[in-house]
């Protein structure tokens, strides 16, 4: 039976997010894992406003061996990362014991929801953990059937008080009694991400209530 853990790692315990987190990263947002060769390849989502900045700063680590911008948007972008061999031991942990990233988010802490394919691999994956002194706070453990049909979406904390704050404050109605700008206002956010926010959480909700696909 598959399980769905739930935990925290300090940003200074995490090498990869740590390299991240340059002074032009707002927000950053892991999609998926891949093992190639010896190396893990991250896909991570970085959301700020100076991505030259954030790439130069991956051009003088040690620790990134190359690179690529796959996708683009306003103030965001997708990026995969050629990581040096054993230079980052969480993702080699999660790797191993062939877990999905459901969420990974953070900045100076990070948040994993990770789903394990058995309760075997999850007890792999804490031996591993303790092996290699990481010290992770686990703060949830569900089986599949223990989640039930609550509905997750899987959204980040930002594109879930985007939705609330438009859902109450009238954004989806007709007519509208807000904007985006009020909207991004009352967060400390721009429009522009304030709109992303907006798209991308509604895109997940909306798969997930019609289309089952999450």
């Amino acid at each position: 039976m598959s399980l769905v853990a739930e935990f925290t790692i300090g940003g200074d315990e995490f090498l990869l997010g740590e390299v991240l987190a340059s002074d032009s990263v707002a927000h950053i947002e892991m999609e998926r894992v891949v093992p190639a060769s010896r190396r893990i390849m991250p896909y991570v989502w970085i959301h700020g406003d100076e991505l030259d900045q954030f790439e130069a700063s991956l051009r003088t680590s040690e620790q990134v061996v190359d690179f690529a911008q796959l996708d683009q948007t306003s103030g965001s972008a997708l990026y995969r990362i050629d990581w040096e061999d054993e230079a980052e031991s969480l993702i080699d942990g999660i790797a191993e014991t062939d877990a999905t990233i459901l969420e990974a988010r953070g900045k100076k802490e990070w948040f994993f929801r990770i789903r394990f394919d058995s309760h075997a691999e999850f007890l792999n994956f804490i031996t591993f953990c303790r092996q290699h002194a990481i010290s992770i706070k686990l703060n949830r453990l569900d089986t599949v059937t223990d989640r039930g049909d609550r509905p997750g979406f899987e959204l980040t904390d930002s594109q879930r008080e985007t939705l609330f704050q438009a859902v109450r404050d009238g954004y989806f109605e007709v007519p509208r009694r807000t904007t985006l700008d009020e909207i991004g206002n009352k967060l400390g956010i721009t429009p522009q991400t304030a709109s992303e926010n907006l798209r991308r959480g509604t895109n997940k909700v909306l798969k997930e209530m019609l289309l089952d696909l999450s």
